[in-house]
C-alpha cells in the first residue's frame, strides 16, 4: 500500500479537485494524508484556534484522510490587492519558497510519500497561494525525493460548461470570462482521468463540513450553497471525475484511469 499525501492551498480545496480521489485511495487501503499551506483565514488566529482547519479535519475524517497537517502560513486572499501580514504570521505568497518548501519535503519524508498530489501551473483559476502551491510542491518533492507527482486539474472545456450552467441557472457568481478560457488544462495535456462517482456522497458530505464557507459571503459561497443540496446523482454527474497531470511526463495518446498507475 502506498502513501499519498495531497498538498492544497486552503481549506475545502482538498474536497474540489482531490476529494473523491482521496477517498477511492482510503476505500482501497492506501495511507492518506493531507497538507494545507494556509489556515485559509486573512487575520490573525482567534483564541480558540482556526475555524477551517477544524472543518478540515472534519472534512478529512468523511474522506477517510487520516493525518492532516497545516505549514503555518496565513491566506494571501484573491485579487489586485495583497494585504500586510497578520500579527501572527506570514501569507503564504510572502514565504520563502524554499523555507515553505522544506516544511513541506519533512512531512513528506516522514510519512515516506510515494505519490504527492499538488496544482498545475496555473494553479487552477490563478489564485495567488494555488499557483505558490505548484511551485512549492515540486520543489519539495525533488527535495524529499518523492518519485511521482500528479497536479490536480480540470479540463478547462469541462470549466466553461461549468461556468455556463451557473450562468444558466442564475446563480450569483462573480468570475472572470477571459480567466476561464485559460484556466486549468487543456483536455489533450490531461494525464489522469479518475472515475470517482461511487465517492461523491463522500465527497459532497466533506464538502459540506466547511459549514463557514457553505453560509459565508464569499464569492464561491453561493454556489457551495447550491452544490450541497442538489440530489447525490446530481452532483455525482457535475463532480463524478477527477483530473491529473503527472509532472516530467509527455502528452499522452489517453487519460491513466488510476493514480497509480504511471502516465508514459
Amino acid at each position: 500500500m502506498a502513501t499519498v499525501l495531497a498538498f492544497h492551498a486552503h481549506p475545502d480545496d482538498e474536497v474540489f479537485l482531490t476529494g473523491g480521489t482521496l477517498a477511492r485511495a482510503a476505500a482501497e487501503g492506501h495511507r492518506v494524508v493531507v497538507v494545507v499551506a494556509t489556515d485559509g483565514l486573512m487575520d490573525a488566529v482567534p483564541e480558540r484556534g482556526a475555524p477551517r482547519l477544524e472543518e478540515l479535519r472534519a472534512s478529512a475524517a468523511v474522506l477517510g484522510v487520516q493525518r492532516v497537517a497545516h505549514l503555518g502560513y496565513a491566506d494571501s486572499g484573491h485579487g489586485a490587492v495583497l494585504y500586510p501580514d497578520p500579527p501572527d504570521r506570514t501569507r503564504f505568497v510572502r514565504a520563502d519558497p524554499e523555507e515553505a518548501a522544506e516544511r513541506l519535503a519533512a512531512i513528506l519524508r516522514e510519512e515516506e510519500v510515494s505519490l504527492l498530489l499538488s496544482y498545475d501551473t496555473r494553479g487552477g483559476y490563478g489564485h495567488r497561494d494555488h499557483v505558490r502551491v505548484h511551485e512549492v510542491g515540486r520543489r519539495a518533492a525533488d527535495l524529499a525525493g518523492v518519485p511521482r507527482v500528479l497536479e490536480a486539474t480540470m479540463p478547462r472545456e469541462v470549466v466553461a460548461r461549468l461556468v455556463k450552467l451557473v450562468r444558466l441557472l442564475r446563480i450569483p457568481f462573480r468570475f472572470d470570462a477571459d480567466l476561464v478560457r485559460t484556466a486549468y488544462t487543456s483536455r489533450a495535456a490531461i494525464t489522469h482521468t479518475v472515475d470517482v462517482r461511487r465517492f461523491v456522497v463522500r465527497k459532497q458530505a466533506a464538502l459540506a463540513a466547511h459549514r463557514s464557507q457553505v453560509s459565508g459571503s464569499g464569492r464561491l459561497a453561493p454556489v457551495m450553497r447550491v452544490l450541497v443540496r442538489v440530489p447525490a446523482p446530481v452532483f455525482g454527474w457535475l463532480f463524478g471525475r477527477e483530473w491529473f497531470v503527472e509532472a516530467r511526463a509527455t502528452a499522452p495518446d489517453g487519460t491513466v484511469a488510476g493514480i497509480f498507475q504511471p502516465a508514459s
